[in-house]
């Protein structure tokens, strides 16, 4: 397995970014996907229904791949905390959805790559250049830009939401830090995952009935459908696919990725919810992809030193 300093410096193969770019157009309908769930099923239940669903599609895999799920191997540690941080994180999101509005939750859900940039700081010994901090500064501005500017007059419980949807993206960023400074980083990534899916069934379920939500009659075919998508293709597929990608390459990197994940989303809200595109999502996109070039633009040769704190090898 490449050390953390190496997965730093490499670049973004192409596969790479095709696959980003495959998870987050996932995660993006995701989010249509939630909203069309909801009159038929609340979304802390949907949160819990999806997943006690992705975790058999993750024993599934698992064992197809001969991956030893409940095998001692240093992770238990490591892998109940990022599952309990797991399961507060989409608590934080879906109540904080409650007291603000879905277009500033996705703004301030998407701070998370720069809790993301920071730790890989702090911890990975990422050192990210001006032109880097710039281009994720972009990415969020564009994500602004589509989104809209939010409203003026927000109250305390909106603001009490958007700090509830800041704290989500936080937590968002915890579990990616962890899977890269933990033994989870040398487990298999169906592990890694199982772990947080695993912890996240009782901390949603607590949460859903603390709340008092309930199915009031059985779901319809669409919302069925939807559901089997949300814990079999997002959670039980991507994640996983997500998580493998951060033991890999530079998490920083791959966090940048993730502000196309609502440009996805106001694509499918156009064309499947009807809502309506401006000229601004062209700058918006125009702003967002300036910004990932150059945060994964490749940067120029420098001497090899090693920081003696760190005791890591760094460029």
């Amino acid at each position: 397995m490449p050390s953390n300093q190496t997965n730093a410096a490499r670049p973004l193969s192409p596969g790479a970014v095709a696959l980003m770019l495959l998870l987050c157009l996932s995660w993006g309908f995701n989010q249509v996907a939630v909203k069309l769930t909801l009159p038929d099923i609340p979304p802390l239940l949907q949160a819990t229904i999806r997943s006690a669903g992705a975790i058999l599609v993750l024993l599934v895999i698992a064992r197809l791949r001969g991956v030893k799920m409940f095998e001692r191997d240093g992770t238990l540690r490591a892998g109940l905390c990022a599952g309990v941080i797991f399961g507060f994180e989409f608590v934080l999101i879906y109540r904080g959805l409650f007291l603000t509005s879905a277009t500033r939750a996705v703004v301030f859900l998407y701070t998370a790559p720069f809790f993301v940039a920071l730790g890989s700081y702090v911890f990975l010994g990422e050192r990210l250049r001006a032109s880097q901090w710039g281009g994720l500064a972009l990415c969020f501005a564009g994500v602004a830009l589509a989104i809209g500017v939010p409203q003026a007059d927000v109250d305390a419980n909106v603001l009490l939401g958007d700090l509830m949807i800041v704290g989500g993206g936080a937590l968002w960023a915890a579990t990616t830090l962890i899977v890269k400074t933990t033994a989870l980083l040398e487990a298999p990534a169906e592990k890694g995952l199982g772990y947080q899916v695993a912890l996240s069934i009782p901390i949603l379920g607590l949460a859903a009935w603390i709340s008092g939500e309930t199915i009031a009659k059985f779901p319809g075919v669409l919302a069925l459908s939807l559901m089997v998508y949300q814990a079999v293709w997002v959670v039980g597929l991507t994640f996983l696919l997500w998580f493998s990608l951060v033991k890999t390459y530079s998490a920083s990197k791959l966090s940048a990725f993730t502000f196309i994940t609502p440009l996805f989303g106001v694509i499918a809200s156009y064309f499947i919810m009807h809502d309506t595109l401006t000229p601004v999502f062209g700058a918006a996109a125009l702003l967002v992809i300036a910004g990932l070039y150059l945060v994964n633009r490749p940067s120029p040769a420098a001497p090899v030193t090693i920081d003696p704190l760190l005791n890591v090898t760094k460029t």
